[in-house]
C-alpha cells in the first residue's frame, strides 16, 4: 500500500527516532523534535491510522508507537535514502583491509572486524567459492639467484603463485621439463582425479626433482582445493548483548545458540527476501528461523569478474540503522571484490 506524504513523514519520524532512542514514541516527541507543519492533534490522527493499518504498534497501554515489522519494511523499499560513505570513512575502512592483506583468509577477517565494528552488529563472511576446478596449466618461472615463480592457473580462471628456492645446479631446461611433465600428466584433472598411481608415475619421470615437484603440488592441490573452501567468519557476537532489546537472558541464548550453526549461518546469507542492487535486507517475522523473528539481517555478494564467489552479512535488532547497514555493505562487498579480484586474478 502506498502512504500519502503526511503519513509517509510520520512514519518516518517514528522509525527514526526509535532507531535512536529505543523508546517508545509519542505525538509529542515527533511534534517537538521533526518540523512537520502540522498540529499534535493531526499526528496523533496519522499515527491512528498508520497502527490500524499495520505499520506502527503500541507495546504497552498508554505508551508510546514502535515500527513494525512492516513498517520496517516500507521504510527500506520507499522511504530510506542510499548513504554514500564520505572518504575519510573509506579511506579509514580501505586503511583497514589493506594493513592484514597478507592472504584470503586474514582479509575476510578483518573485513568482517571493520564491519562488526562501525554497525555494532553481528558480522558474517563466507570465504571464496568456486565451481570444481580443472587444473590448465602449472609453469615454473625461472628468476634470479636460485628462485622460481610457480604458478598455477585452473579452468576457471583462478590464478595462484608461489616463490621457492631451488639448488643453483637447476637450469631453465630441468625446469622446463618438470613443467612439461607435470602439464602432460595433470592438465584437464580435478584434485579427485589425481591419485597416488599418477602421483608415482610423475615420481618416476622426475626422480632427480622429486622435491620440486612436491613443491609444486602443494600448490596445485591448494588451488584446486579453494572451489571446497566452506569456511564462515563471525565477528562481534557478543554486540547483541548491547542492544536493549536482548536484554532477556532466554532470548539471548537462543539467538547466540544459532549462531554458533554453520548450517544457520548458510541459511542467513543465502536468503533473497528483499533484492535491491545485489543487497537483501530482511526484517523481523520474514526470518525463516524462529530465533531470529526479533531480528534482522542484511546480506550482499562479493563477486570476482562478475561471478559471485561469497556472501557478507550482518545481524542486528529489528530496530537496526537500516540506512547505516546498507552504506557499510555496500561499500565492503565492491571493495571485497576488489581485493578478491587482486589475489586470485582474472
Amino acid at each position: 500500500m502506498t502512504l500519502d506524504e503526511r503519513k509517509q513523514k510520520v512514519l518516518l519520524a517514528i522509525i527514526k527516532d526509535y532507531i535512536s532512542t529505543a523508546e517508545p514514541v509519542g505525538s509529542r516527541t515527533i511534534s517537538k523534535k521533526y518540523e512537520l507543519g502540522v498540529s499534535p492533534a493531526t499526528i496523533r490522527n496519522e499515527m491512528s491510522d498508520l497502527e490500524e493499518l499495520g505499520y506502527i504498534e503500541q507495546p504497552h497501554t498508554s505508551a508510546g508507537r514502535i515500527p513494525s515489522d512492516l513498517g520496517y519494511r516500507y521504510y527500506v523499499d520507499c522511504l530510506m535514502k542510499k548513504k554514500v560513505l564520505s572518504n575519510e570513512e573509506a579511506e579509514s575502512v580501505i586503511k583497514g583491509v589493506r594493513s592484514k592483506a597478507r592472504d584470503v583468509g586474514t582479509v575476510l577477517q578483518q573485513t568482517n572486524k571493520i564491519i562488526s565494528n562501525i554497525t555494532n552488529y553481528t558480522s558474517m563472511v563466507t570465504g571464496p567459492q568456486f565451481r570444481k576446478s580443472n587444473l590448465r596449466h602449472c609453469q615454473l618461472v625461472p628468476l634470479d639467484n636460485g628462485k622460481v615463480l610457480v604458478v598455477v592457473v585452473t579452468d576457471n580462471g583462478l590464478i595462484q603463485n608461489r616463490l621457492m628456492d631451488v639448488p643453483q645446479t637447476i637450469t631453465d631446461l630441468d625446469l622446463q621439463k618438470i613443467s612439461q611433465v607435470v602439464n602432460a600428466k595433470l592438465q584437464g584433472l580435478t584434485l579427485e582425479d589425481i591419485k597416488l598411481t599418477l602421483i608415482k608415475e610423475i615420481y618416476f619421470e622426475l626422480s632427480k626433482h622429486k622435491n620440486i615437484f612436491d613443491a609444486a603440488m602443494d600448490l596445485i592441490q591448494e588451488t584446486l582445493n579453494l572451489n571446497q573452501q566452506d569456511k564462515i567468519y563471525l565477528s562481534g557476537t557478543l554486540n547483541i548483548l548491547n542492544q536493549p532489546e536482548f536484554r532477556d537472558i532466554g532470548r539471548v541464548k537462543t539467538l547466540l545458540s544459532l549462531l554458533e550453526q554453520d548450517k544457520v549461518l548458510k541459511e542467513i546469507l543465502s536468503d533473497k527476501v528483499n533484492l535491491e542492487n545485489g543487497i537483501n535486507v530482511t526484517i523481523g517475522g520474514e526470518n525463516k528461523l524462529e530465533g531470529l523473528k526479533d531480528c534482522s539481517t542484511v546480506t550482499a555478494t562479493y563477486q570476482i569478474d562478475g561471478k559471485i564467489v561469497g556472501s557478507v552479512g550482518i545481524i542486528g535488532p529489528t530496530r537496526m540503522d537500516y540506512e547505516k547497514a546498507v552504506s557499510i555493505m555496500d561499500f565492503m562487498t565492491q571493495y571485497l571484490s576488489q581485493m578478491m579480484k587482486d589475489f586470485y586474478g582474472r
